[in-house]
């Protein structure tokens, strides 16, 4: 357990105990988020019970109300995998409006956002890519409560986007986590020390986002028959 920082790795299929222990580890002890427990990582069947549009944690996270199985930020190696003792298949979760929110767009909007968020030179924060189809852009805490004003501001909030932003009391899946068929959350833009403590401002990114989503809505739109767009 000593060497439980070495040989991370990210994006595998692999689900055992110890690389999971390894990331939460990681997750907790260098980058200070708190870090859940949640359950055995199934395809979903239908929309999660939280409600939460494109809920990041579909199925795996616990409800209001039921007891959550969480370490704060700081916890060692020895808690971490004291959690996950006997849960070999528990998906590693991440709660959300913490130390962050996450802004939640479809993959295809998401990777041009961020190919033109670093031609420009913004500084993202962490990304992952989700194993159904969805890119989590790592954001500063309390943005889910300022995401109407901040769309308003910035003349999207008439617009149909799909764009759903996570903050207090929601939680994302993390990597080493795969879903059976659908593979592995992966880091896209790994966190460091600079982005984990202090996530970017939603408005640096949130702009760009918006058009990627609204121009991938536009393509699709006009890319049905008549009958269907109709």
């Amino acid at each position: 357990m000593d060497n439980l920082f070495g040989d991370l790795r990210f994006g595998v299929r692999r689900r055992s105990r110890a690389t999971a222990c390894r990331a939460a580890a990681e997750y907790a002890g260098r980058w200070g988020w708190a870090v859940a427990l949640g359950g055995p990582a199934r395809v979903p069947a239908g929309p999660c019970r939280c409600g939460r549009p494109h809920c990041a944690a579909p199925g795996l996270h616990p409800l209001p109300g039921e007891p959550a199985r969480e370490l704060a930020p700081g916890a060692t190696p020895h808690e971490v995998c004291a959690l996950w003792d006997g849960k070999r298949d528990g998906a590693v979760l991440l709660p959300t409006g913490r130390s962050f929110d996450v802004l939640d767009v479809p993959e295809p909007a998401g990777l041009h956002a961020l190919v033109r968020l670093e031609r420009m030179g913004t500084q993202v924060g962490p990304v992952l890519a989700s194993a159904t189809g969805r890119l989590l852009f790592f954001v500063a805490q309390g943005t889910a409560d300022k995401l109407p004003d901040l769309l308003y501001r910035m003349g999207w909030d008439d617009a149909a986007l799909d764009l759903a932003c996570h903050g207090a009391g929601g939680y994302l899946t993390a990597p080493p986590t795969a879903l059976p068929g659908q593979g592995a959350v992966r880091w896209l833009r790994p966190p460091c020390r600079e982005s984990a403590v202090r996530p970017p401002q939603a408005r640096l990114l949130l702009g760009t986002l918006a058009y990627a989503c609204h121009r991938g809505r536009q393509r699709r739109l006009a890319a049905e028959p008549a009958w269907l767009a109709s």
